[in-house]
């Protein structure tokens, strides 16, 4: 009897000891040849924004896979990676919530992906679904639930010669632009990313370190912490491949000598690092951006068929009936570039409406009238009616102005003559009268949400990406200090907003704009 206690001491004992050794041990290297040069290719994406089908001939799921499966046939050692934003775009994705994308993913055999601040555009629980479906690894060394990480930190992978550690990073502008749940923290990017560099290398023994990061290359706010100050910050990191600020790389930035390489958008581009890799180092590195074509990647058999299905649901929703009208929305001849049209009123208050409804401010709305381009019917308005009115692949943006250039814009919107596209159709919050003298437009009592324009405060605006990068002339949008891409079509937009109104809903405008001495198409 003591002896059976002994023991039994004596194992707990053991035990013990082993689970504290094993926490404080390092991984083992891995083995390799002195000398011998070992080849990397590591694939990328990023804001893939529920591309799920090429447009025109560009992009696809489909026809990256066939892309990625070709030089999977070429090379041994792949490495297939994502710097985040998998969610929010098109309608085919948005309806299922990605799980075309994600399967599409799985099918693809990619290894991880970055966690994106639209990865949070929806209910945690919606995203937790998201994690359970993939096949591959979701990373963040920045975000955690309680004292958990949400998804892994890094991603891990062994291969002939080397070690390879994937390090995800979110940008901490999830916090503001998206509405990640209460019970998910965020921490500095960098701090993040020293410390998990640290234990990659060191503990790990890991000989790449890769940085996945959706942080962005530009700067959208003071202070964020972009790729570039990654770079200029964790010297370990051997390569930053980046997402968030949609950057198209013609060739790699040299940051503090590290390599920092984006893929454009929405699976236009797969980027392809080819990295040469002596005794645990990198000693060459070759990069380039693949435009992803039907043409050049003709789209693979098996990945169609796993997207057929949620094709053939979504196209039956073209024909769902999203409002009931009592009178059509008069477009006529192109009126929406001559006076403020109830279509103008509609597609304005909608931008404003979704920004607001996701937790974010909006103090008004502003639409070019050349993006409208027909009238809705009066009766059942089905989805496909609204796509017809705003066929163009327009992103809502959030744009950030000081009051000063606030009152340039609108001085600008004087200039544009009736019949241009760029005249404007506004939201509620904003009431105006133009006069015409010999063609020429002078705005007079323009106030926003009832007040004259203050110079000194900023003003949240909402537009759609061509004007806020500077189309039909707006400029002034591009001087924002604080810019965010919502990803959400002003389609899906508008589509998602008559569905809140009461139904029949009437094609009436309130005066938002007055015209003076202007004229009729």
């Amino acid at each position: 009897m003591k002896k059976r206690l002994s023991f039994r001491i004596f194992t707990a004992v053991t035990l013990v000891l082993l689970v504290l050794f094993s926490a404080g041990c390092t991984t083992a290297p891995v083995p390799r040849e002195s000398g011998v040069a070992y080849e990397l290719t590591v694939l990328h994406t990023n804001d893939h924004h529920g591309t799920v089908l090429a447009k025109d001939g560009v992009a696809g799921l489909a026809e990256r896979a066939t892309f990625i499966a070709t030089v999977r046939e070429e090379n041994p050692n792949v490495l297939v990676l994502d710097a985040g934003d998998i969610n929010t775009g098109s309608a085919l994705s948005n309806m299922f919530s990605a799980e075309p994308d994600i399967m599409g993913y799985n099918l693809i055999g990619y290894d991880a992906v970055a966690f994106g601040n639209h990865e949070f555009d929806k209910d945690l629980s919606t995203l937790k679904k998201q994690m359970e479906q993939a096949q591959f690894t979701w990373i963040s060394a920045n975000i955690k639930q309680g004292s958990s990480y949400l998804g892994k930190p890094y991603f891990i992978k062994d291969f002939e010669g080397f070690r390879v550690g994937v390090i995800g990073l979110t940008t901490l502008r999830t916090t503001v632009i998206a509405s990640p749940d209460k019970s998910l923290s965020f921490t500095d990017e960098i701090d993040a990313a020293k410390e998990m560099t640290d234990y990659l290398k060191n503990k790990k023994k890991c000989d790449v370190i890769i940085a996945l990061g959706h942080l962005g290359s530009v700067e959208e706010a003071v202070g964020q912490n972009t790729s570039i100050k990654l770079a200029e910050n964790v010297p370990e990191i051997d390569l930053i491949i980046d997402g968030h600020s949609h950057t198209m790389f013609a060739e790699p930035l040299f940051v503090n000598g590290i390599p920092i390489v984006s893929a454009n958008e929405w699976g236009k581009y797969v980027g392809k690092a080819d990295l040469t890799i002596v005794d645990g180092e990198i000693t060459d590195i070759e990069w380039e951006p693949v435009e992803i074509t039907t043409a050049a990647f003709p789209p693979d058999k098996e990945m169609e068929a796993l997207l057929q299905p949620y094709v053939d649901e979504a196209q039956a929703t073209l024909e769902q009936v999203v409002m009931t009208t009592g009178a059509e929305f008069e477009f006529g001849n192109r009126l929406s570039r001559y006076r403020e049209i109830a279509l103008g009123d509609l597609t304005s208050d909608a931008q404003v409406w979704y920004v607001q409804q996701a937790g974010l401010e909006a103090d008004f709305a502003l639409t070019n009238g050349g993006n409208i381009r027909a009238a809705l019917p009066a009766g059942d308005v089905t989805k496909e009616a609204v796509m017809t009115v705003l066929p163009f692949e327009n992103y809502l943006y959030v744009v950030t102005l000081s009051g000063s250039d606030v009152i340039e814009l609108f001085d600008f919107i004087a200039t544009i003559p009736q019949g241009a596209g760029a005249f404007a159709q506004v939201s509620k919050e904003v009431r105006y009268t133009i006069t015409y003298t010999n063609g020429t437009g002078t705005i007079s009592g323009l106030t926003i949400n009832g007040e004259p324009i203050d110079p000194n405060r900023t003003y949240k605006i909402v537009t759609n990406d061509y004007l806020a990068g500077g189309g039909d002339g707006y400029e002034v949008l591009t001087r924002s200090t604080d810019t965010f891409n919502t990803s959400m079509l002003l389609s899906d937009v508008v589509i998602e907003y008559v569905k809140t109104l009461s139904q029949p809903v009437m094609p009436e405008t309130d005066g938002r704009i007055t015209v003076i001495g202007g004229v009729e198409p």
